[in-house]
């Protein structure tokens, strides 16, 4: 069996810089479609409430396969798990590309989320296995910043994409580095083995109701909004299909001689809570990413690059913290309290956020993302630290899952949360602005004669002007409504990162710079 801590340096960090690169593709992917929806559901003649399935069934087979991607990586090896991640993701992208309906597109972004899955916790178990001391220190902030950076970088990449080539190549492009870290893999990764009798072990009925559970929970938070939530009998039916398979999946995690995901490294309350705060992170990350681009192109009517350069924004300030977070983590400094200042700058960035107006553009929203890029890094990589930092071997792959498992939760949940409270907000700020017009029913009359009036200039008929003033009032009604109701989304985001900050003096600060030793690593 390799020994992968007495790589020479180089290599190691040529194997780390593949697997990286790979993870930051799969994360990139989550994304990429968000500032192109519209172009999308444009080419596949999809309808409004069908097209954020394309995001959606991503992050959901994304989720079936990353907490399975610790059983694989031990039945397969590192490097042919990632290989084979890497070539199928390839060619799901491809096929992305050649979708011809929606059906056929979400079809294809969830083969792509759950081949691309298995990318994206084997970078942190590796990375935290080969090295050692102050390199290992640098672990954490580097796979911070690709976990960030990549989501955020999403709709940037995808809208110039779009703008300058087409939509379909947001998946084409995916076909050269795909091809190149399948190969480089397969050529320089080695640092285990695979036991392949595991796959005569495999206990099916784990693997498919953790499918169940995960697939129906993001279902029922989907549909529920547009289906009236257990009122429509389908929801009904697939929610209480989720509850028994969560029920079925506790029951063989704790008894099944080979259980497809270990839950034993929840026994570590530091490692639960650093769970706890991923999985918030990853409510905030992607639901914040998904928001913005929203607002602009409902809102103001962006088109795709305008929308990508606006949120670029947040990329840089996650650079620059970076830096300074990958200097903190060989420092003294308690990690709680790093997480702590970053938890209370993300609330800050999105309490800033939630002053939003409907006239908010690249100059006012340049403050508020640049206070989340800053502040993001030092809740993301605080929390690898707490949550890795006290295992080794195959726990070290199962906490790697599970933690990995809980930030695209946190995401999948969050996506499909704030569009519940959008549409729940905007019906209720559209019913206020009515009874407002009602109870103040002279001025309202007013102003629809004043706008009729100038309409008289494009149509000389006072009944057709009558109609376009009224339009108008009704656009401008509805363009209010949403806005305030992104407001408020963005101050509950905000109340939901305070809150997460009481944790934090429950946790236990792993000593700086703490090692796997290599006798364990493998």
């Amino acid at each position: 069996m390799p020994n992968p801590v007495a790589l020479p340096t180089s290599r190691k960090f040529l194997i780390f810089g593949i697997l990286a690169f790979g993870q930051f593709m799969a994360l990139l992917d989550i994304q990429i479609v968000a500032a192109s929806l519209n172009d999308i559901q444009a080419g596949l003649s999809a309808g409004p409430d069908e097209i954020s399935w394309v995001q959606t069934a991503y992050l959901m087979a994304e989720l079936v396969m990353i907490p399975f991607s610790a059983f694989l990586a031990q039945a397969m090896s590192t490097k042919w798990l990632f290989a084979t991640s890497a070539g199928l993701f390839t060619l799901s992208s491809v096929a992305c590309g050649f979708a011809w309906n929606i059906e056929s597109m979400i079809a294809f972004r969830a083969i792509q989320g759950f081949v691309g899955g298995a990318m994206v916790p084997s970078v942190f178990a590796v990375g935290f296995t080969i090295f050692e001391g102050k390199q290992r220190a640098l672990i954490p902030a580097i796979l911070g910043m690709v976990s960030v950076l990549a989501p955020t970088l999403g709709p940037t990449v995808g809208g110039i994409i779009t703008e300058t080539i087409d939509w379909r190549w947001i998946f084409f492009i995916n076909v050269v580095p795909g091809a190149a870290v399948t190969i480089l893999t397969i050529v320089f990764v080695d640092v285990d083995r695979g036991d392949t009798g595991m796959f005569g072990k495999i206990d099916w009925s784990h693997l498919i109701a953790m499918a169940v559970a995960l697939g129906g929970l993001e279902y029922v938070l989907e549909e529920g909004p547009r289906k009236d939530w257990f009122g429509d009998p389908t929801i009904l039916m697939v929610a209480w299909f989720a509850v028994v398979a969560f029920g079925l999946f506790l029951e063989r995690s704790f008894y099944s001689r080979n259980p497809i995901v270990r839950l034993s490294p929840f026994k570590n309350l530091t490692f639960t809570i650093a769970c706890v705060f991923n999985l918030v992170i990853g409510f905030g990350i992607y639901a914040s990413t998904y928001l913005l681009p929203v607002f602009l192109g409902r809102v103001r009517g962006f088109n795709s690059l305008q929308i990508g350069t606006t949120v670029f924004v947040v990329g840089i300030g996650q650079v620059i913290s970076t830096i300074v977070v990958a200097r903190l983590s060989n420092t003294s400094i308690d990690r709680r309290i790093l997480i702590g200042v970053g938890l209370t700058g993300f609330a800050f960035s999105l309490w800033l956020t939630s002053h939003i107006a409907s006239n908010w553009g690249f100059a006012e929203l340049l403050v508020p993302q640049t206070v989340r890029g800053l502040f993001v890094m030092l809740c993301i990589v605080p929390s690898v630290n707490l949550a890795l930092s006290g295992f080794v071997g195959q726990e070290l792959r199962a906490a790697s899952g599970l933690f990995n498992l809980m930030r695209n939760l946190g995401g999948a949940i969050g996506i499909a949360t704030v569009n519940t409270w959008l549409q729940d907000n905007t019906r209720t700020q559209a019913a206020r602005f009515g009874e407002a017009l009602g109870v103040n029913a002279r001025a309202a009359q007013d102003m629809t004669a004043d706008i009729a009036r100038r309409m008289a200039v494009i149509t000389p008929d006072p009944d057709r002007a009558l109609l376009m003033a009224q339009a108008t009032i009704a656009r401008l009604v509805g363009r209010e409504s949403l806005t305030i109701a992104f407001a408020e989304v963005f101050h509950i985001m905000a109340i939901l990162f305070v809150v997460a900050l009481v944790l934090v003096p429950f946790c236990k600060s792993p000593a700086p710079g703490a090692t796997v030793s290599p006798a364990d690593a493998h």
